[in-house]
């Protein structure tokens, strides 16, 4: 004779729904007359994660315009663009 052994498990799937809305934001780079081209475009290149030639174009349009929208996205992020831009005293403003 066989028996069957059922095992009846409840389970309970719990779900939280986190909704996070981020600010969006800028980073203005402004220029200045203390940094290379090359301190520039390195610096943008760390901190944007971008190409040489983007770089090269974004400290271009800084000395000819007087500054440039290097960034755009989350607030978050933007400070942390911000801050490494900073880090060779490059000045810099996060608009929302």
């Amino acid at each position: 004779m066989k028996f069957l052994n059922t095992l009846q498990v409840d389970q309970e799937i719990v779900v939280e729904n986190k909704t996070t809305v981020e600010i969006p934001g800028k980073v203005v780079l402004y220029n200045d007359d203390w940094h290379t081209f090359d301190e520039v475009i390195f610096q943008l290149m760390k901190a944007v994660n971008c190409s040489l030639v983007e770089a090269r174009n974004y400290a271009f349009e800084v000395h000819f315009t007087g500054r440039a929208i290097v960034f755009s996205g989350g607030l978050i992020q933007c400070l942390k663009v911000s801050s490494v831009l900073e880090e060779i005293a490059l000045h810099t403003q996060v608009v929302t």
